[in-house]
């Protein structure tokens, strides 16, 4: 109701109340701007990505860049968080590899990021890896090695690995439409 009064007084008065004069400021910070407009929207990362240096914040940006369909950008910050150890990146840039998008599909370098992922103990790397392995995808096929890794998943509560295991490590039993898109002809 203050509210309402103070713009009625205004009006009928012809008083203006001008919003506080913007500090101005000048200089820049380590990471190129200081205070930059910007900062929390998708194009101003979408720009640091381009650039050499690394900023944990852009990591969170990927995940919708990449659903956005802007995949070059996403590529970028899934590999860059990912080289700075950030273990919640890496199966995003094998998903970037595997699936191509803004370029052909890599399915070695999807391989790297799973083993990578795999050996720092992490139950999804070990599953992803394991099924690389298996099919021989991006890697030289190894049954005996897949099937390990697939165990060592499992056996840290995956239930995707546990399913897969019980199957007889057979890769169509956990992803059947992967292998359709990826080993087989369309038959018509």
């Amino acid at each position: 109701m203050i509210g309402k009064r103070l713009l009625i007084a205004t009006l009928l008065t012809g008083a203006s109340f001008a919003a506080p004069a913007r500090a101005e400021t000048s200089g820049v910070d380590d990471s190129g701007t200081l205070n930059p407009p910007s900062e929390l929207s998708i194009e101003y990362w979408v720009e640091r990505s381009k650039e050499a240096r690394f900023d944990p914040g852009m990591c969170m940006y990927g995940y919708p860049l990449a659903k956005m369909g802007w995949h070059d950008a996403a590529r970028r910050i899934f590999e860059r968080c990912a080289e700075h150890n950030n273990v919640y990146a890496v199966p995003w840039a094998a998903w970037t590899e595997e699936n191509g998008y803004d370029r052909p599909s890599d399915p070695a370098r999807a391989a790297d990021w799973d083993k990578r992922l795999a050996d720092t103990g992490s139950s999804i790397g070990q599953l992803n890896y394991g099924l690389d392995l298996l099919r021989g995808h991006g890697v030289a096929q190894d049954r005996a090695l897949g099937k390990a890794l697939v165990d060592k998943s499992a056996a840290a509560g995956d239930k995707t690995a546990r399913e897969l295991a019980q199957h007889d490590y057979d890769p169509e039993s956990v992803t059947p439409t992967a292998d359709l898109a990826h080993y087989r002809k369309p038959q018509f």
